[in-house]
């Protein structure tokens, strides 16, 4: 006790005395480096998206991509795109690449990623990086060993070339997908399910396969956007037959024409769909699992 006044107390009034300064120097001294940091935030974003708003609002132009700034808005440039025949070819022919990459990458890349995760086998450590290799190596030197090992074997170069190129490429995307995943699971789930008189097989496809719903699925999309994009694998591997970023890279050497502009927005657009359904896929079974688990709470008896 000092001056009749208990520690306590004392702490409690030098605390209402003195926070309130040392809030507002504080405050004060974090206000610079806050707007700092939102203009450095601000910056970023605008070298980010600021060419891809240039180039949406150049695709509607009507002095094509010329002239600042732009006039005469109109449509028509995607209505000459939608008339050319070229572009919805190579269109075409990136959705069936992309698909049939997808498809031999996951069927590929999740039996890897279950080996890394439940069995355990001799040079498992050298695997684990060897699968990491086709993200590190530079698209040239892949499209290059597979050019040359296609013309060992005597493949024609075509479509399915470009498949298998852009297939083996992206495995590694797929593997370190769902072996992430794999790293979240709940292995309980999986133990329940046997005890309960499930075989291997019927817990894989009930339980495991259900709960790596969301990696799958974004392995997917991921492998789909790349191959989609990919063009230095494809220069290599092309036959007669153009994809997209192909197509589009032969008509850059004669000139960025507005047509180009247009389908480069309808990319864009697609892209921007493909996130907003991934992202309610994502919060949709987040909040399944949350239900779950409260549902799992309420019912625990350790818990009433």
């Amino acid at each position: 006790m000092e001056n009749g006044v208990e520690g306590p107390c004392v702490d409690e009034h030098i605390k209402a005395r003195f926070l309130p300064t040392l809030l507002m120097k504080a405050s004060s001294t974090n206000t610079p480096r806050s707007r700092w940091l939102a203009l450095h935030a601000a910056t970023v974003f605008a070298f980010l998206y600021l060419p891809i708003a240039v180039l949406i609002l150049y695709s509607f132009n009507g002095q094509g991509v010329g002239g600042f700034p732009p006039r005469n808005l109109t449509l028509d440039w995607y209505r000459i795109l939608f008339s050319d025949a070229a572009i919805w070819d190579a269109v075409l022919n990136s959705l069936q690449v992309a698909l049939g990459a997808m498809t031999i990458s996951l069927a590929f890349g999740i039996p890897a990623a279950l080996a890394l995760d439940r069995a355990q086998f001799p040079g498992k450590a050298l695997f684990r990086r060897l699968v990491l290799l086709p993200l590190i190596l530079p698209g040239i030197i892949t499209g290059l060993s597979l050019l040359m090992l296609f013309n060992l074997l005597g493949k024609h170069l075509d479509l399915t070339t470009i498949i298998l190129g852009h297939g083996t490429a992206l495995i590694s995307v797929a593997t370190t997908e769902v072996f992430a995943g794999l790293q979240k699971l709940d292995r309980a789930q999986e133990e329940a399910s046997l005890d309960l008189g499930a075989n291997y097989w019927q817990t894989f496809w009930r339980v495991t396969v259900p709960n790596l719903k969301l990696p799958i699925i974004g392995a997917a999309l991921l492998i789909f956007t790349l191959s989609m994009d990919e063009i230095a694998v494809s220069f290599f591997l092309i036959g007669r037959d153009n994809t997209l970023p192909l197509e589009i890279w032969g008509r850059l050497r004669r000139g960025i024409t507005p047509e180009i502009n247009a389908v480069s927005t309808i990319i864009f657009v697609f892209s921007l769909l493909t996130i907003v359904v991934w992202y309610r896929l994502r919060v949709r079974a987040e909040g399944s699992v949350e239900a779950g688990a409260e549902l799992l709470a309420r019912t625990d008896p350790d818990h009433v």
